[in-house]
C-alpha cells in the first residue's frame, strides 16, 4: 500500500506540476488565477497572473504555463516573478485553449490545445522553437492532453483524453515532425465520450515506467516502458490532473488533484 501524504489543500483546481532549480515545488490553481510555490521547508505563496493557469514545466530559470484563459503559453521568473506572453498563435490563428505542455532535449516546446472539454471539437499539438517559430504537428485529436517523452528522448506521447488512449510516435527535432504514429495502449477500457474517465497528465520515472493521472477515476495507472498496464494508484480524491516525480526524491510523486483540491506526496 502506497502511503498518501496532503502537502497543501485548498486548492482551486490545481494543475502543472513542477520543481524549479531551487526544488521548490509549483503548481496552476486553473480557477483561482494563480500559481503556487511551495518551498523545501513548507512555506506557501501564491502569485496571480489572471487568465485560467493549466499544464507547467520548469525550464531554466522559468516555470512555462498554459492559459487556456487568454489562449496563450505564458511563463514567470522564478526569482523575480516577472510575467512574460511567450506564443499566442499559430499559423495566424489564436491559440485553441492551450492545455499542457514539455520540453524536447533540444530546447523546442511542444503543447497541447485541446479546444472546449465538452465537445467532439478537434484538438491539435504544436510545437515553438527557441527561435519562435510556431507550427502545428498533429492534429484532429479528441481532446489532446498530456504529454512527455520516454526515457530515448525521441518517442513523443500523447494523452488522447476523450478517446482514453496514449499515442506515440517518434519526434524529429529538425524537421519538427511526429512520424510512425501509433496508439502506445488503452488507458481505460470505456466509452469515448466527453464524460467518461480519460488519461490527463503523466510522467516518467527512473526505469523508464509511465504514470498517467485518470481524471474521473481517483487513480494514477502505470505502465510498462512497452505500455503495459502495470498497477494502479488509488487516491482520496476522483480527479487527478497531473503527476511529477520530485528530482530530490524526497516527497516521492506528486500528484495534484482537482476533486478536494489537493497536492499529494506518494511515498512508492
Amino acid at each position: 500500500m502506497n502511503e498518501v501524504y496532503v502537502l497543501s489543500a485548498g486548492l482551486r483546481f490545481p494543475e502543472g506540476p513542477a520543481f524549479d532549480a531551487s526544488n521548490r515545488l509549483w503548481c496552476v490553481e486553473q480557477e483561482g488565477e494563480s500559481l503556487y510555490c511551495r518551498d523545501a521547508d513548507g512555506t506557501e505563496k501564491r502569485i496571480k497572473t489572471g487568465g485560467r493557469p493549466n499544464g507547467a514545466v520548469a525550464q531554466g530559470d522559468y516555470i512555462w504555463f498554459c492559459d487556456s484563459g487568454q489562449n496563450a503559453i505564458r511563463r514567470i521568473h522564478c526569482q523575480t516573478e516577472q510575467l512574460e506572453t511567450m506564443v499566442t498563435a499559430v499559423n495566424g490563428k489564436p491559440l485553441d485553449m492551450p492545455n499542457d505542455l514539455c520540453f524536447d532535449r533540444w530546447g523546442n516546446l511542444l503543447f497541447t490545445c485541446p479546444g472546449p472539454s465538452d465537445t467532439k471539437h478537434a484538438g491539435y499539438v504544436a510545437v515553438c522553437t527557441p527561435e519562435g517559430f510556431v507550427d502545428i504537428v498533429a492534429d484532429n485529436l479528441l481532446y489532446p492532453n498530456g504529454l512527455t517523452f520516454l526515457p530515448d528522448g525521441r518517442t513523443l506521447l500523447i494523452a488522447e483524453t476523450h478517446q482514453q488512449r496514449i499515442w506515440q510516435g517518434y519526434w524529429d527535432e529538425e524537421s519538427l515532425s511526429w512520424e510512425n504514429i501509433r496508439v502506445w495502449t488503452t488507458v481505460i477500457d470505456a466509452p469515448a465520450d466527453a464524460t467518461t474517465p480519460g488519461p490527463d497528465g503523466m510522467t516518467i520515472d527512473a526505469d523508464g515506467c509511465l504514470y498517467v493521472a485518470v481524471f474521473g477515476a481517483g487513480i494514477i495507472r502505470v505502465f510498462t516502458g512497452e505500455g503495459e498496464f502495470s498497477r494502479d494508484i488509488k487516491l482520496p480524491g476522483q480527479n487527478p490532473t497531473n503527476c511529477i516525480f520530485d528530482p530530490s526524491g524526497r516527497l516521492g510523486l506528486i500528484v495534484t488533484e482537482a476533486e478536494r483540491g489537493e497536492l499529494l506526496s506518494i511515498r512508492l
